[in-house]
């Protein structure tokens, strides 16, 4: 086995997709004097959310939770001309998050309904494809066969012959297919304009642009 001659290539695969899922990022946030004021305030909104998206259709259960914390938060003021801090309150931040077939017309009516309850959340908009699993085989597929070229392309210029595959290396790392075109929106009330329930929304996301490496090593002689 010591004599035993190997190469080693790292291929690049690349994809372009076509997003056609939606993702609203919703954003809750409250500053109460008790805890437990805090957390009760907290399951409140969170309830109000579900109903709301309810009205459009979601199981209550499509509303899924990315992060929650309950930190202490303090405020500057001003005492015989000295700055002090002093306890403001319990914050509450809570991230959630929606996802469906990419629809402008529901997206519009989702956002419509935010912007006037009483909610006051910070929006964010993501696009990502639903079919993930066979985004990542073809982006797999690409690097190997990238790899591939390559290594014939080397073995022909070394004059060596390319032989068994000996090994495969790959991250497994998790591979990001989402876009983000609008980020941190604050939702301001709006006024109904000839009887609209919906904000007119022409978004077309651009393609998601993802690459990944996959390592394989070929015998040659």
């Amino acid at each position: 086995m010591s004599d035993l001659r190997t190469i080693r290539v790292t291929g690049k695969g690349q994809v372009k997709l076509k997003p056609d899922m939606t993702r609203i990022y919703v954003t809750l946030s409250g500053l109460y004097k008790e805890y437990a004021e805090t957390l009760k305030r907290s399951s409140e909104d969170t309830d109000k959310l579900k109903e709301l998206l309810a009205d459009y259709g979601f199981d209550r259960q499509d509303l899924k939770t990315l992060s929650f914390d309950v930190n202490t938060e303090y405020e500057g003021y001003q005492e015989d001309g000295v700055w002090k801090q002093r306890f403001a309150g319990y914050r509450y931040n809570h991230v959630l998050k929606v996802e469906f077939d990419s629809d402008n017309e529901l997206l519009g009516k989702i956002l419509y309904g935010l912007a006037n309850s009483d909610l006051n959340p910070e929006i964010r908009l993501g696009y990502t494809v639903r079919d993930k699993e066979a985004a990542k085989n073809d982006l797999l597929g690409k690097a190997v066969q990238d790899a591939g070229e390559k290594a014939k392309v080397l073995t022909a210029a070394a004059d060596v012959t390319l032989k068994d595959i000996r090994t495969i290396d790959y991250s497994w790392g998790e591979v990001d297919f989402e876009i983000s075109p609008m980020r941190n929106m604050m939702m301001a009330k709006a006024a109904v304009v000839d009887g609209a329930m919906e904000y007119s929304m022409d978004i077309e996301p651009d393609d998601i642009q993802v690459s990944d490496n996959v390592t394989v090593v070929w015998e040659i002689e």
